[in-house]
């Protein structure tokens, strides 16, 4: 495994029936129930693809954060992406310097983390992350090994007011070069997966591509739920879900 890669891509909804939904259309196993994250007024679904993640979180309490994000947003916009890098040392001692502020870190025997302050980063929440060993993943839960399916995270497109501003803040947190690839938008080509900035009139994490082993059974499991589908994507709780079989 090469670092830095997009390790789990996660969704907002007020809706707590979306976390089933997703599991239905991407035909994923059953989801974990993170204990943890009823500390900051939530449940959640996490689901492995591959060995990555996608979360879907509800609040389940007034006043949360991610209550915040969807009236902020009128929940348009994935919530966070979490990164997974060998070396959180200088992830943090980057973001000090650049007063890029730490709103929650851990420090565990298996993984620690640090969440950078989505008004700082723009877009979104964005966690760091470092696993011990590095194929493991505590977010996953204890049996995402067995429940995983086949697939991939392959693409995170955020949409952004200052496609450079944006590139050059995440680019320097991950460690990663941003390249203009013109048209204003800029590139981040992880070790593993790809950060891509388009222009827009406002910040938000805006497209998660995913390879697929059927693609076309998850559209059509979409348009019977009744979500948008467009090509060879659906709309899921404010982000655009684009599929790939290769």
């Amino acid at each position: 495994m090469t670092l830095p890669r997009i390790r789990q891509l996660v969704f907002a909804s007020h809706d707590s029936a979306d976390i089933e939904r997703l599991r239905q259309v991407l035909d994923l196993g059953p989801g974990f129930v993170d204990p943890g994250v009823s500390v900051f007024g939530l449940t959640n679904g996490v689901f492995a693809l591959g060995d990555q993640f996608l979360e879907v979180v509800v609040p389940v309490e007034d006043k949360t954060a991610a209550g915040r994000f969807l009236e902020r947003n009128q929940g348009q916009g994935g919530y966070m992406a979490i990164f997974q890098t060998d070396n959180l040392e200088r992830v943090r001692a980057h973001a000090d310097k650049n007063s890029l502020r730490r709103v929650w870190d851990i420090d565990v025997e298996d993984i620690s983390a640090s969440h950078l302050h989505p008004a700082d980063m723009g877009a979104a929440i964005v966690s760091i992350d470092e696993a011990r060993p590095v194929g493991s993943w505590r977010w996953g839960g204890p049996d995402w090994q067995a429940n995983a399916v086949p697939g991939a995270l392959k693409e995170l497109e955020i949409t952004a007011a200052d496609p450079e501003s944006l590139a050059q803040r995440w680019g320097g947190v991950l460690d990663v070069e941003a390249v203009s690839v013109g048209h204003d938008v800029w590139e981040l080509a992880l070790a593993e997966g790809l950060v891509r900035v388009i222009p827009g009139p406002r910040d938000f994490l805006s497209k998660y591509t995913l390879k697929q082993p059927n693609p076309e059974a998850c559209l059509a499991r979409a348009a019977a739920l009744g979500l948008e589908v467009t090509g060879a994507s659906f709309q899921f709780a404010g982000v655009q879900i684009a599929l790939l079989t290769d």
